[in-house]
C-alpha cells in the first residue's frame, strides 16, 4: 500500500506545481474527524496511482500559507493539479471512485 507523502507550504511548488505527474492534494489537519476518515482512501490512491500520479497531504496547521493561497476554508479539501493548475477540487469527505475518476481526467 502506498504511502501519501506530507508536503509543506516550503515544499508545494517542487513536489506540486513543478509535477510532471497530475497531483492529488489532501488538505487536512489532525483534529478533523471527517479527514481521518478520507486518510485510509487518500493511502490506497496512493499506492494505487504510484507511478503515474502523485498522491500528498498538507497540513492546514503546519503549512498554512499554501492553503490559505488556494482558498482552502474547510476541510477536508482535495484538489487535483495538472501542470502547475487546479483542474479538480472537491470539499469534504468524497468516493474514493470520485477522486480515482478525477486523477484519471487528469492524467488524460
Amino acid at each position: 500500500m502506498g504511502k501519501a507523502a506530507e508536503v509543506t507550504d516550503n515544499q508545494f511548488d517542487a513536489e506540486v506545481l513543478k509535477s510532471s505527474v497530475p497531483v492529488l492534494v489532501d488538505f487536512w489537519a489532525p483534529w478533523c474527524g471527517p479527514c481521518r476518515m478520507l486518510t485510509p482512501v487518500i493511502e490506497e490512491l496512493a499506492g494505487e496511482n504510484a507511478g503515474s500520479a502523485k498522491v500528498v497531504k498538507v497540513n492546514i496547521d503546519d503549512s498554512p500559507g499554501v492553503a490559505g493561497s488556494y482558498g482552502v476554508s474547510s476541510i477536508p479539501t482535495v484538489m487535483v493539479f495538472k501542470g502547475g493548475d487546479v483542474v479538480d477540487r472537491f470539499v469534504g469527505v468524497q468516493p474514493k471512485s470520485k477522486l480515482q475518476a478525477a486523477i484519471d481526467a487528469a492524467k488524460a
